[in-house]
């Protein structure tokens, strides 16, 4: 028989309302990913870059699950997952409050694997004050304006990255990635694009990655102990590089060299007050290097799939960034001041972010007991804010399943889109990544047609949304 597990509203002689789960229907479903090999613990990473922002659950559970439930249940249920109650939300009411963190009645809800993996002193972990103060720490770098000395460079890797298309079968999520690791780890540290620094650090990364999508065993071989022992390895790499930049061997104008400056005594850019440890720094350096790759290279990925099935898009797309090179004089290269003019461009990644919902999950943990549209949340309870439903609500977006970018052309209500977060911990990455991606489209889209060789719409159950196949094209000039 099912377990049932009823909220209460709190003022007495109101109609009680229940969320409840059949928990072995999701008990079934746990077997059957089990034996699909398909058991994954996952982390939505909530730095905001979107906010960025990251997430834990024992499942994946599919959006046709979910939306079963709602429909059966309500806006709300609940379940008893982990050896603790986990609710499962949906609706703008729900966003408002979970993600805005009114009064701390809710903290980021990171599990095991992520607390581990991502050290204590993760911008992940922190709350309160010291959420604060780390976020503006990292968020200085990542500014419109701290951005633009990195903009030749991301120019640069995007034309050399796109110089190997022409004529050639790609997987596009293997040509993100790449592109997306170059550029992050020389933000921060001044990494080349190859060369054995790089491929040790590539190597690293990718099971760093692939241990958030694991069960927390630390038995070698698994993935969560290669992913520490990876963490380890590239903790051995920075405490390398910090050493040789207080020594005066190597300067860098990059975050890293940032940091400290700005953190060593003797420094007149000294900082006492906001001082980071050499632990702290490489936590959130870590933390970075995650947030910063996955969600770019899912969004980049998902765009290029998206424009490819929907050619009057591309088309309009492709002529916004024509039109740029023919207001050009005297053949000059793509500008700063371009590439921060693109409104069709940013119109269709929000829609690319909504239809995908790459972070389809934004969990937190009840600092309090408190109410959302009339139901009791305990402290202590696990909630999960479904953004999948809410990015496919009929009632803000019509037809949600259709690729339509001028959904964008009017403000939308608050809290009904979450591409890049809200509240508190939206991502700090933000302009990072529509950096990224609009000098990436504005070549491709100006210099290849591509085709898709696979039809399949199905997703990877890891970390972020991805698409399964990798998204292999067919790559032509025009």
């Amino acid at each position: 028989m099912a377990d049932q597990y009823p909220f209460h509203q709190r003022e007495k002689g109101k109609q009680q309302t229940s969320m409840k789960m059949h928990t072995k229907e999701l008990m079934n479903l746990m077997r059957k990913q089990w034996l699909l090999s398909h058991v994954y613990i996952e982390i939505i990473i909530s730095i905001g870059f979107g906010a960025t922002k990251l997430w834990l659950s024992n499942l994946t559970i599919d959006p046709k699950f979910m939306h079963k439930r709602q429909q059966r249940y309500g806006k709300a249920f609940k379940s008893f997952v982990l050896g603790r109650f986990t609710v499962f939300m949906t609706g703008r009411e729900a966003s408002k409050i979970l993600l805005t963190g009114k009064d701390g009645m809710v903290s980021l809800n990171l599990f095991y694997t992520g607390q581990q993996v991502l050290g204590p002193n993760s911008l992940l972990q922190a709350n309160g004050e010291e959420h604060k103060r780390l976020r503006r720490l990292i968020a200085e770098p990542l500014s419109i304006d701290g951005l633009k000395k990195y903009f030749h460079f991301i120019n640069s890797q995007a034309t050399e990255t796109l110089d190997r298309w022409s004529g050639q079968r790609v997987l596009v999520l293997e040509e993100a990635s790449s592109f997306t690791l170059k550029v992050i780890g020389n933000m921060i540290m001044s990494l080349e694009p190859s060369g054995e620094e790089q491929e040790k650090f590539r190597s690293n990364f990718k099971l760093i990655s692939s241990s958030f999508s694991s069960l927390p065993f630390k038995i070698p071989g698994t993935a969560f102990y290669n992913g520490m022992k990876a963490r380890n390895s590239m903790f051995a790499m920075l405490d390398s590089i910090i050493a040789k930049r207080r020594n005066g061997e190597v300067i860098q104008q990059d975050f890293l060299e940032s940091l400290i400056i700005k953190h060593s005594k003797g420094k007149t850019t000294f900082d006492g007050e906001n001082k980071l440890t050499d632990q702290q720094m490489k936590d959130n350096i870590l933390t970075l290097l995650v947030a910063g790759h996955d969600t770019t290279t899912a969004a980049l990925t998902w765009l290029i799939k998206f424009l490819g099935e929907n050619p009057e898009v591309l088309e309009e797309l492709r002529e916004e960034h024509l039109q740029i090179q023919a207001n050009r004089k005297d053949g000059t290269g793509l500008t700063w001041s371009e590439v921060n003019n693109l409104p069709y461009t940013i119109k269709v990644l929000n829609e690319t972010l909504r239809r995908a919902t790459i972070l389809p999950w934004y969990s937190r943990k009840a600092a309090q007991d408190f109410q959302i549209d009339g139901y009791n949340i305990e402290k202590g309870w696990s909630i999960n804010l479904d953004v999948v439903s809410i990015h496919h609500d009929p009632g803000t977006f019509p037809d949600p399943e259709k690729f339509d970018p001028s959904r964008f052309d009017a403000p939308l209500k608050t809290f009904s889109y979450l591409g890049f977060g809200s509240g508190p911990r939206m991502c700090p990455g933000m302009n990072l990544a529509k950096l990224e991606i609009c000098i990436f489209i504005h070549h491709l889209v100006c210099r290849y047609k591509w085709r898709a060789l696979e039809k399949d719409d199905s997703v990877q159950a890891t970390l972020v949304r991805m698409p399964k196949n990798k998204y292999p094209v067919m790559v032509e000039p025009l």
